[in-house]
């Protein structure tokens, strides 16, 4: 299959070029459906998308896709980090809902720094809940064939452990890195034309990528069937990088950067003005393009006289905001929009988003609110599919706004009937943050800084015209506008408690906290039988919560702990019922001040090993395996 993406790139200017009438013939009742999600891909890192400062990034392809669809304006991530939003657009379940809010999940809560972090993160989950109905596993059902090429990260590991994209749904699944594999150094190691170079360059200069190979071969074997394809692209993740040193030298040339071996970890100029980052943005692009136009130049073999594409809905997006960049280098810049990944300002959760398909109106532009979790019920609508049977979705079906009118918010309902006007983001991990959106207006929670509230008017709509407001998300509104705020919050708490959201907690080692002196102390443990026991003292705050933590395969390389409820008792007591196949556990107090206490205590430079510092299940205890 190699020679798929060898053949270049010398029609892919032709991509969804306007076709001849075609023979009546009635198009298949079950169209396919692509997913291409890319990685940490910005709102402002397509030319279709720039806005304001000019873009030195250039995105042909991908540009000539929009205009055969529909792009919107105002598209969001479930969530401002990739692991939670794949989960969410997966399963269709919001990141609150399935507490799994951020990335590296699975581990006991525990303070970053013993001391020096006022706040920790709740417990989350590393994966998807067991009981899990995917898109995937609803279109099987459904007589589709199923395939995934690339990331996958919604369980305890990349690429290892449970549960993978066998286990939920995919007949098909390739986890290779590509061209986006790392180098040892960027400025060296390019590669070449040698045909034993696994990146070997294709005549346009650009290096080979398996992961879109393994994408476009999964398409090749199983056109003559209705298909569903996640294309989960590493691109644009770090390691900024790329293999193609004539496209980084095209890209020094533009910007007239002169690279030096500072350049190798480095660098520190601000805007959209790195070119490593320029390149893997077209190289993103070109493997996009390779598979746009297989699309096109493909006959359907379900469809006589027609093309692949003529019956392919084609979703493409990106799992949160554009990543801004790490300690040692600027990567791009989401402005006009604010901040970027890991955090829900809207330079973390507005991202790109292009749908075409049959029937989807072609040169389009949306304003209206949409979201990741969408996607779900929205394939299931266009295919046709059943939805589960007890599936509930957190997004709305959107396949009436992409047929009949694009521009009609009031097209998108929620189960109740009622217009969706709402959305709602939920990090309790490192910025701590919740934020509501709600028509025109924004609020920000922040649970650990000033100011606890942020309001911000994102547009200005009047007489149903909506026009550019505060996206930049500079003018806090709160002293002005106290009754809405205080409704808003209040929102958007009732969305949280519906959820049963998990929340920050105080860490009661941080010396700066007030009231830490009046965290509980637990005074003993048991185990008998089954059930654990502790006992524990109050010091002046109520203990309001308790949550037994576990482990069913503690001392593993994936070491992954779960949580299950535990009851509070009179008497400064607690018991858990601890599962059969649990090695090492531990108890969560939290107080009606929001501290938590953990018993034995977590230290997070144990690494992953917590079972090293935690309760053993038996005297005997064994190395246990990854719970399925």
């Amino acid at each position: 299959m190699k020679n798929i993406l060898l053949m270049g790139l010398l029609a892919a200017s032709s991509c969804f070029a306007d076709r001849p009438e075609k023979p009546n013939v009635v198009r298949p009742s079950k169209p396919n459906v692509i997913l291409l999600l890319a990685d940490d891909l910005g709102w402002q890192d397509l030319k279709c998308y720039d806005i304001d400062v000019p873009s030195p990034y250039e995105t042909p392809y991908i540009d000539a896709f929009a205009k055969k669809g529909i792009l919107f304006w105002q598209a969001y991530s479930p969530a401002p980090t990739c692991a939670p939003s794949r989960a969410a657009i997966l399963s269709g379940t919001h990141p609150a809902r399935a507490q799994m809010t951020h990335v590296s999940g699975g581990y006991p809560p525990r303070p970053h720094h013993k001391t020096g972090w006022s706040m920790m993160a709740p417990w989350y989950s590393a994966r998807m809940p067991a009981e899990t109905v995917t898109i995937a596993e609803a279109l099987k059902a459904h007589g589709y064939t199923t395939g995934h090429s690339g990331k996958w990260h919604v369980a305890m590991g990349h690429h290892s452990g449970y549960p993978q994209p066998e286990d939920q749904g995919f007949d098909y699944s390739r986890h290779s890195r590509g061209a986006h594999s790392g180098l040892k150094n960027r400025l060296t190691g390019f590669a070449t034309r040698d045909p034993k170079d696994p990146y070997r360059l294709d005549e346009n200069g650009f290096p080979f990528d398996q992961t879109t190979e393994d994408a476009m071969t999964f398409l090749q074997d199983n056109k003559e069937k209705p298909f569903f394809l996640y294309f989960a692209t590493w691109l644009v993740h770090a390691p900024i990088m790329t293999r193609s040193e004539q496209l980084l030298n095209k890209y020094c040339d533009k910007l007239g950067v002169e690279l030096t071996e500072a350049h190798r970890d480095y660098w520190k100029q601000e805007g959209q003005t790195n070119p490593f980052y320029c390149a893997m943005i077209e190289q993103f692009d070109t493997y996009c393009g390779l598979l746009f136009r297989y699309l096109e130049n493909t006959d359907d073999p379900r469809w006589p006289g027609h093309k692949l594409i003529e019956n392919t809905y084609v979703i493409f997006t990106s799992d949160n905001g554009g990543m801004e960049g790490d300690r040692n280098a600027i990567y791009t810049d989401n402005y006009p929009l604010d901040q970027g990944k890991i955090s829900i300002m809207e330079g973390g959760t507005r991202v790109p988003l292009i749908i075409a398909g049959p029937g989807i109106p072609q040169g389009v532009q949306s304003d209206v609110m949409v979201n990741g979790l969408d996607f779900y019920p929205t394939i299931l609508s266009l295919t046709g599919t059943a939805k589960p049977a007890g599936k509930q979705f957190d997004g709305c079906d959107i396949s009436t706004l992409l047929t009949r009118n694009p521009a009609d918010a009031s097209l998108i309902r929620n189960a109740d009937g009622a217009v969706r006007d709402t959305m709602m983001w939920h990090f309790p991990n490192s910025k701590f943050e919740s934020s509501i959106r709600i028509g025109d207006f924004k609020l920000v929670r922040n649970y650990n800084t000033k100011p606890e509230l942020e309001l911000y008017r994102l547009y200005q709509t009047t007489d149903g015209k909506q026009v550019r407001g505060d996206i930049e998300e500079a003018n806090n509104l709160v002293a002005a506008m106290p009754e809405k705020v205080a409704a808003m919050n209040a929102t958007l708490t009732d969305y949280l408690t519906e959820m049963d959201a998990s929340y920050p907690y105080w860490n009661p080692h941080c010396p700066r906290n007030p009231k830490r002196e009046q965290v509980p102390a637990v005074t003993g443990d048991s185990l008998q039988g089954g059930t654990a026991l502790f006992s524990f003292k109050e010091n002046g705050a109520k203990v309001v919560r308790a949550d037994l933590l576990y482990t069913p395969n503690g001392g593993d390389r994936l070491e992954e702990w779960f949580r299950a409820p535990a009851k509070i008792l009179p008497g400064g007591k607690v018991s858990a019922e601890l599962p059969k196949d649990a090695t090492h556990y531990l108890i969560n107090l939290v107080d009606e001040n929001q501290f938590l206490v953990s018993y034995p205590e977590m230290d997070s430079k144990v690494g992953r090993q917590y079972s090293t510092i935690a309760l053993p299940a038996s005297k005997k205890n064994v190395r246990g395996e990854q719970k399925k």
